[in-house]
């Protein structure tokens, strides 16, 4: 029997062979190995993995793409790059917010591109995006030194506060030491506003009590609703009697509480913008020069501050419940930080008329050019003689 008829005929009994009975394969196993000549054990998988030609095809069946379009594609990667790489259901809310100041920065869109961007879904933004998807996992290292002194003074709090008023803030300090913690270098102060998500950021030299009090009255100051509640960890920047005066000293007491010892999880809502919005941007370069600090605040002040409370939506846990082993957690739909304060009935009407005022003025565009060009290519950079800052975010090359 030549090869080809021996193929001829393997052809012919996988089609019985396939959908035969336990005893017709039996049978037919045995008429297999006493034509072939072959093994029982050979048999089996020759007619067990056989695979019949097939003619291919010519081209994917279906409809063709609507969105696999370097016209629609392009935005897109640009939006995402620009907003600092956000997830896909983010990605999702903010392209209207993005889509005016692209087209002032790179020119108009055609209608299709438009629709077709905002038509296109989270999960569809995942795939076009996925071979893009990065590369950053560095970690740092916490420099919290535990202050003791007033720990009986503050009371712990793990359950935070009325989440619907905006007011409740988590602080933390990101230290910007490079590998080692020796000496003094640049500390970075992050707050955010449980209610409506809006940060502020500040540097300070070290971890001294009045330079870190001088720092947050002036986020006080620019707050657009007053502070009602302030929680911290517990290191000694926090803990000192000048910010529990600061906080207890005035008509209305601030309510003052701090997470327990090695519990990150207390302050999660801190502990994330740490990452998103001081680590991913500045890096983890050690900063040990004081002219960074008055740098670094020009732009936590300005540029940076709008950038993200205005055009940077998060998500918001409204509900969580366990279900056995299980932690099911329900979020609402990403909202920037303006957006929720909008919302807010506790949020003065001139306030949010100031804003709205603001926010016409702004392209998102502009603003994260001037940070690049501030950290990558400007005064921080050149001060701290840095060699390589954080990569992939840039979007100087795009412009």
């Amino acid at each position: 029997m030549t090869r080809r008829s021996k193929q001829e005929y393997t052809e012919a009994v996988h089609r019985r062979y396939k959908w035969a009975t336990r005893q017709e394969k039996t049978l037919i196993l045995d008429e297999y190995c006493a034509t072939c000549g072959c093994h029982r054990k050979h048999a089996i998988r020759v007619l067990g993995n056989f695979k019949r030609f097939t003619k291919p095809r010519h081209g994917k069946r279906g409809r063709p793409s609507r969105y696999n379009n370097e016209d629609i594609i392009g935005p897109l990667k640009k939006i995402w790059l620009a907003a600092n790489l956000p997830c896909s259901k983010r990605l999702k809310v903010l392209l209207p917010l993005w889509l005016p100041g692209y087209e002032q920065t790179f020119g108009p869109l055609s209608g299709d591109v438009r629709h077709g961007l905002n038509d296109m879904s989270p999960s569809t933004m995942d795939r076009f995006l996925q071979p893009v998807r990065s590369q950053y996992t560095k970690r740092g290292r916490s420099t919290t030194k535990p202050g003791t002194l007033l720990r009986k003074q503050i009371p712990v709090a793990t359950n935070q506060w009325d989440e619907s008023r905006p007011g409740f803030l988590e602080a933390d300090t990101v230290a910007h030491c490079g590998e080692s913690t020796a000496g003094m270098y640049v500390n970075t102060i992050d707050f955010v506003d449980i209610a409506t998500g809006w940060t502020e950021q500040r540097a300070v030299w070290g971890k001294g009590e009045r330079g870190v009090l001088e720092q947050i009255t002036d986020v006080e100051a620019m707050l657009p609703f007053p502070i009602r509640g302030f929680d911290c960890d517990n290191g000694t920047e926090f803990l000192n009697y000048h910010l529990v005066r600061h906080f207890t000293d005035r008509r209305r007491p601030v309510q003052f509480t701090r997470s327990r010892p090695y519990h990150k999880d207390d302050n999660a809502h801190i502990e994330q913008k740490n990452w998103t919005h001081v680590r991913q941007w500045i890096g983890y370069d050690r900063l040990d020069h004081p002219d960074m600090v008055p740098l670094l605040n020009k732009l936590y002040t300005t540029e940076w501050r709008l950038f993200h409370n205005f055009f940077c939506p998060s998500f918001k846990l409204i509900a969580k419940k366990r279900v056995g082993s299980k932690h099911i957690k329900h979020y609402d739909a990403p909202k920037t930080p303006f957006q929720r304060v909008m919302e807010s009935p506790h949020v003065k009407e001139s306030i949010k008329r100031k804003l709205t005022r603001q926010l016409e003025g702004l392209n998102p565009f502009v603003l994260r050019k001037a940070i690049d060009t501030r950290i990558r290519k400007g005064d921080i950079v050149k001060c701290c003689g840095l060699s390589s800052v954080p990569s992939g975010y840039c979007l100087c090359r795009f412009l």
